[in-house]
């Protein structure tokens, strides 16, 4: 089959380039040119190759002059990327500032109403407190970080303002928790007694809110110190104000006093758990500190009652009333309207008994009523403006 394929090529070939002769007449004579057909398939043969490079060659310089191209137009895209990358970082460069600069205005608004309802922050230390001071490794980081990213440093100075006023906040609330504690230790009670009763976690619950400072979750100890600190304030403060304050009625008359006497009614030796304060029937009777009214109805001995209960293990009770102004579970401030004077129960006249009891023992309500305004009044400091 090869022979026959090869043998019919080269007929086919002899077919199309026979030997040829061409004369050329020159000058009178005649000249003959015999070209065989064996040159003839040499020559075609040579000029396929020959085009077939040509056309090669045409092809690869179009290649390459399309990969130039795509070449060109990759440089030009990268730096059109380069040109837009550096103007988004001059650009970001521009909103850090503008950032830098918000927060600046909302922490010189925050420290503007601390400074309007709560006073000058304390940046002294005094002996014994137990606050961080962290301006100067904050100063030092300013300068670190200015030199390192220059753009950075307006955030830097406002996180070293920001630590300051932590801690400033952090010595107030410690200073004010201190004058609490000694406010409570001047009429009698513990104050370590009643943070224990309002830490008291036996009826507590609800979703878990973790709070943390920075993106990972976690919590910059002064931060945490500052809630401790303003968590030991509110409760201390939330005491005071349980502390009876305010006289429960209107008359400074005390008829009757705490502990020992005769009884009125027997003559016999008695002990009277609290004081009696004269007056006409239907005078009003105010509650003596903030708390909930959790008692209103008659007790034995008492007549028409009324108690509440102020936290802390401690409850004022209101005896012989004509009337109640007040109802079950109802939260009361220092003042408030709860009855009328009368004489309900084991009385011989008109008057008020008013007892202060803490964990259901009874104590003399005098130091409170007479001791604790002023105390109470310097435990509070004085507020911006004037106002007590």
């Amino acid at each position: 089959m090869r022979k026959l394929s090869r043998a019919a090529i080269e007929s086919r070939l002899r077919t199309w380039f026979p030997d040829r002769e061409f004369f050329m007449r020159s000058e009178g004579q005649v000249r003959f040119i015999r070209i065989s057909g064996q040159a003839q398939r040499r020559a075609a043969a040579g000029a396929v190759l020959f085009a077939c490079a040509w056309v090669v060659t045409l092809g690869w310089a179009g290649i390459s002059s399309l990969l130039a191209s795509w070449h060109h137009s990759d440089l030009l895209d990268r730096e059109a990327k380069v040109a837009s990358a550096e103007s988004r970082v001059a650009a970001y460069r521009k909103d850090i500032g503008k950032v830098a600069d918000d927060i600046a205005r909302r922490q010189t608004f925050i420290e503007t109403l601390v400074q309007t309802h709560v006073g000058d922050l304390p940046a002294d230390r005094r002996r014994g407190e137990t606050v961080s001071d962290s301006r100067g490794e904050a100063g030092r980081t300013v300068d670190k970080v200015s030199a390192a990213v220059p753009e950075a440093a307006p955030l830097a100075r406002l996180e070293a303002r920001q630590l300051a006023f932590v801690e400033g906040l952090t010595r107030l609330a410690d200073r004010r928790s201190a004058s609490a504690e000694a406010a409570i230790r001047k009429l009698g009670l513990d104050p370590r007694a009643m943070l224990a009763a309002l830490n008291d976690r036996t009826a507590q619950g609800g979703p878990l809110l973790r709070l943390a400072t920075a993106a990972d979750g976690t919590l910059d100890p002064r931060f945490r110190r500052l809630g401790y600190s303003l968590a030991r304030m509110e409760a201390l403060q939330r005491g005071l104000q349980g502390i009876p304050q305010v006289l429960p009625a209107s008359f400074q008359f005390i008829s009757s006093g705490f502990g020992y006497r005769a009884d009125p009614i027997d003559g016999g030796a008695a002990f009277h758990p609290g004081l009696d304060f004269r007056g006409p029937i239907g005078a009003p009777i105010y509650a003596a500190a903030q708390g909930r009214v959790s008692f209103v109805g008659r007790k034995a001995g008492y007549g028409n009652c009324v108690e509440i209960t102020h936290g802390n293990g401690l409850v004022t009770r209101y005896a012989h009333m004509s009337g109640f102004r007040t109802v079950l579970g109802r939260t009361v401030a220092a003042g408030d309207l709860i009855g009328a004077i009368g004489s309900t129960g084991r009385s011989t006249g008109p008057h008020l008994h008013f007892e202060v009891r803490i964990h259901d023992q009874p104590v003399n309500p005098r130091p409170f009523l007479e001791v604790a305004p002023h105390v109470l009044k310097e435990a509070r400091g004085p507020l911006r403006g004037g106002q007590p």
